[in-house]
């Protein structure tokens, strides 16, 4: 099987994912991921024509986000027509199940030069969102909208589901808000050493003036202490209809889990941040990168998928740990950086327990919850971000993973080289 290497990966800064107040919420959200493609042309001096292709992951593919984003945008940014481009959708594994297709198609000998990557945002998708519920209509996803497949597989509020695994798991408020200052705390110091530097691009506008070259989301002052003062930001769900004249989004987990008591438990902070933002990853295959100058930075080992039960959603990324470290043949104490997503709190604590891991090995630069969370892009960040670390710490294999609604989690292993 041949190899495919990572020769680089960009991100945009994350922007907040509100209208008119974020810095990217007035761009076209082609152009948004333009700029990653502009980036990955010039930083490489790559010849675009030579792109077999383009695997791009957003999660809300609705309005200006519809269609193959990632074929228009590489369009936006003057790559040659013949770089074609598809789009797919693993809600929140959208980036990272992207680029896990793209090494699969060059490790499989069909293609030698393929980007990969995400974008997503969130102010668009939230306005958009509600436009569509004044006019009586429905976003659908997680079985909203089918009746059938909820008596099947009933599918809640995910921050409900998450306030549930912590009930079931036995963790504590107190706990999670340690983790979520935590992630300030990680994320203050990297930002504060540049540690998001060499994969962080700065986004201008047509004029080529600065629309955004930093962090808008994260909360360095944030304590545990200042945590403990905010109030559950989910209740309102407990008792809202799933969808008319349907049972609440507490209901549809008790139908499942009839014995369980949970209450209302996460709050904003300790939960992932509403942003905007888009990533890349470029990779080639070994043949391809020696012909023309390409110096890989890591290769990618193994990638796995799993899907575990779609009423708690939020529980896949262990098995899906699991299963890629055993198909790379690797064990947890192989692996330098794990990168897991921080949806919420409980899934990264969760995961730290059930896998027994060294907590400064876990998102050793802070995660989701202090730098948000776009979407259909996060996957490709944490793949540079776990670049970056292997690089700053001379470590060599990183795990990344993350939760994604229906139950699902992708996961990668790369290795530095």
């Amino acid at each position: 099987m041949a190899e495919a290497y990572i020769i680089d990966a960009v991100r945009t800064p994350r922007g907040l994912g509100k209208m008119g107040k974020g810095a990217l919420s007035t761009m076209h959200p082609e152009h948004l991921a333009a700029t990653v493609f502009a980036a990955l042309k010039e930083r490489n001096d790559l010849d675009t024509a030579d792109v077999d292709d383009i695997i791009w992951g957003t999660s809300a593919t609705l309005g200006l986000q519809g269609g193959a984003i990632g074929r228009m945008a590489a369009m936006d940014a003057g790559y040659d027509v013949r770089a074609s481009g598809v789009n797919l959708n693993r809600y929140c594994g959208s980036g990272l199940t992207a680029t896990s297709l793209a090494a699969a198609q060059i490790m499989s000998g069909m293609e030698d030069l393929v980007i990969a990557g995400g974008s997503e945002q969130l102010s668009y998708v939230n306005y958009y969102s509600g436009k569509m519920r004044e006019a009586g209509m429905s976003g659908g996803g997680m079985g909203v909208g089918n009746p059938r497949l909820q008596a099947k597989h009933p599918q809640t509020n995910q921050g409900v589901a998450a306030d549930a695994i912590a009930a079931m798991e036995g963790i504590g408020r107190e706990e999670l808000d340690e983790l979520g200052a935590e992630s300030q705390r990680r994320a203050a110091i990297a930002i504060r050493e540049g540690r998001f530097a060499k994969s962080t691009i700065t986004v201008k506008d047509d004029d080529g003036n600065v629309i955004l070259d930093h962090e808008e989301y994260p909360r360095p002052e944030t304590t545990k202490e200042t945590l403990a003062q905010l109030k559950p930001a989910f209740e309102m769900f407990y008792d809202m209809p799933s969808e008319k004249d349907g049972p609440t989004y507490a209901e549809l987990i008790k139908k499942k889990y009839p014995d369980l008591e949970f209450a209302p438990l996460h709050h904003a902070g300790i939960s992932s941040g509403v942003v905007d933002g888009a990533a890349g990853v470029l990779l080639a295959s070994k043949e391809y990168a020696e012909a023309h100058g390409l110096k890989p930075r890591a290769r990618v080992v193994a990638t796995a998928n799993v899907g575990d039960d779609p009423t708690l959603m939020l529980n896949a990324p262990v098995p899906a740990a699991r299963k890629v470290l055993a198909k790379a043949g690797l064990t947890k104490d192989d692996i330098d950086v794990f990168e897991i997503n921080e949806a919420f709190a409980v899934v990264v604590e969760k995961f730290i327990r059930d896998l027994d891991l060294d907590r400064a090995k876990v998102n050793p630069n802070g995660g989701s919850i202090a730098l948000g969370h776009p979407i259909g892009a996060t996957g490709a960040i944490l793949i540079g971000t776990a670049l970056d670390e292997l690089e700053r710490t001379g470590g060599r294999y990183a795990l990344i993973t993350m939760c994604a609604a229906g139950g699902m989690a992708p996961a990668m292993i790369i290795e530095r080289v």
